[in-house]
């Protein structure tokens, strides 16, 4: 099992909630960028390589499962995390069926996401 921290992709285009949980990843010791689109996301992750992708499933332009889908080409071996501002039965069955490891509800609290991510590292492989 892999305890240590880990490289952590957060995808949402509200700016300030994705720089509020890369704060967050980075005081916890993880490397933490932040994507504000799609395609943005599909850039960084080239370069980053991501273990967690955290990802907001209500994404303009390319929603967060055809993100997913599209980053798992590339990060074949990264969990992916959900945020939703939706609390929608369906909406959840459907990240699960997508390969969501977790979803967490927007505004996902702090403790939250620190599980999530701590279980998602947890779980990467060890280079």
């Amino acid at each position: 099992m892999n305890n240590s921290p880990c490289k952590v992709l957060v995808v949402d285009d509200e700016r300030g909630s994705a720089d509020s949980n890369v704060s967050l990843l980075q005081l916890w010791g993880h490397e933490a960028e932040a994507a504000y689109s799609a395609e943005d996301a599909i850039a960084k992750a080239a370069s980053l390589d991501p273990d967690v992708v955290l990802v907001d499933i209500e994404l303009p332009v390319i929603n967060g499962f055809d993100l997913a889908k599209e980053l798992r080409k590339s990060c074949p071996e990264a969990k992916f995390l959900a945020l939703t501002g939706y609390t929608q039965v369906d909406i959840v069955r459907r990240a699960r069926r997508a390969g969501f490891e977790r979803v967490l509800n927007k505004p996902a609290p702090a403790k939250a996401i620190k599980e999530a991510v701590d279980a998602g590292c947890a779980a990467a492989p060890v280079e």
